[in-house]
């Protein structure tokens, strides 16, 4: 027996019933030698943190365009802290800790530069729609790789597309990320709106606080214990209605105060100026986009091609992108 049948024997005698099993997956779209080593989830979450998508995060705007200081969060950082949460609940819960961190590594590797700025101009300008859940998706199955996927197995796959919107997952370890991915994003987004000055402790509305906790340790704590108290010995991951309360309360305050606050809306039309002007640009001009877009535009249409591109950039390379195609350049001396 090798180092990974020995750990797939492990995961029967020590997970749930109902958890996601390595031995049991569905598979990959394109069948592989299994690893002597390592799982086929443990195999897929290092796939993930290989991959270039996910080295871009850290460029990657979560709330805060372009902070000055070093401690706001950026998509990175966001995207460890949820499988920090997801990890935690699954193992109190005794489900597949590797899957749920596969499904969170790879969550938002779709994500476009801005933040859910880009995500709306990008969802305006595609006939289809953008949702960065679904983009997610495709950056795994298409865009890594120079265009073969990352050939991950069914069960992260559908983790990824499932972490959001109306379709819900479909293994206990996406539940995980889900809910993992509120927990996180809420708690580190008011913390990081605190040290802005954006809000004061004094703003957010004390029913939040009284049940939540007063400190951004407390109030995490409290909605993984919640989760795990609730859902233990159950197949569906769950909140008691008073937790599930305040939770939705905060984050009712925080898309009020924070997510949709006027203080945004100069640079969220600046944001959605650039991503317009490129995308038209690059639909007039699709050779001058990498060739592995070029080839997508032959096989899906320029619209698509080019909106795959603008979401792969970072902040960064989308803003430096837009002044070397559209500011003037200094006349250089002799």
């Amino acid at each position: 027996m090798n180092v990974r049948e020995r750990l797939e024997q492990q995961e029967y005698l020590l997970l749930a019933p109902w958890a996601s099993h390595a031995a049991e997956s569905r598979g990959r779209s394109v069948p592989d030698d299994p690893c002597d080593l390592r799982t086929v989830f443990q195999r897929d979450r290092d796939r993930i943190i290989h991959c270039k998508s996910f080295r871009r995060l850290k460029f990657k705007t979560q709330v805060f365009l372009s902070p000055e200081g070093d401690h706001y969060r950026t998509r990175l950082t966001h995207t460890l802290e949820v499988a920090q949460v997801a990890r935690t609940i699954a193992r109190s819960l005794r489900l597949n800790e590797d899957l749920a961190e596969a499904i969170a590594l790879g969550h938002d590797l779709g994500h476009t530069p801005y933040g859910h700025i880009g995500e709306r101009t990008l969802d305006s300008l595609l006939p289809e729609g953008f949702r960065h859940n679904e983009q997610s998706l495709r950056v795994v199955e298409r865009l890594e790789n120079d265009g073969n996927g990352l050939n991950l197995t069914w069960e992260v796959r559908n983790g990824i597309l499932t972490h959001s919107g109306s379709q819900h997952p479909e293994t206990p370890e996406g539940e995980c990320v889900r809910r993992a991915d509120r927990i996180a994003y809420l708690n580190h987004d008011l913390d990081d709106a605190l040290r802005s000055g954006l809000i004061r402790l004094s703003d957010v509305p004390p029913d939040c606080l009284k049940v939540l906790g007063q400190t951004h340790r407390e109030r995490i704590n409290t909605m993984i214990t919640d989760i795990v108290s609730v859902s233990e010995g159950q197949p569906h991951l769950s909140m008691s209605p008073v937790i599930q309360e305040a939770m939705d309360g905060l984050r009712e305050f925080m898309f009020q105060r924070v997510y949709r606050n006027p203080w945004r809306d100069p640079e969220e039309i600046r944001c959605d100026y650039v991503l317009r002007h490129l995308f038209e640009y690059y639909c007039a001009h699709p050779g001058e986009m990498p060739e592995e877009f070029v080839m997508i535009g032959y096989q899906d249409g320029i619209e698509r091609s080019v909106c795959d591109y603008l979401s792969c950039m970072t902040d960064r390379y989308a803003t430096r992108k837009f002044t070397a195609l559209f500011a003037p350049s200094s006349f250089p001396a002799f």
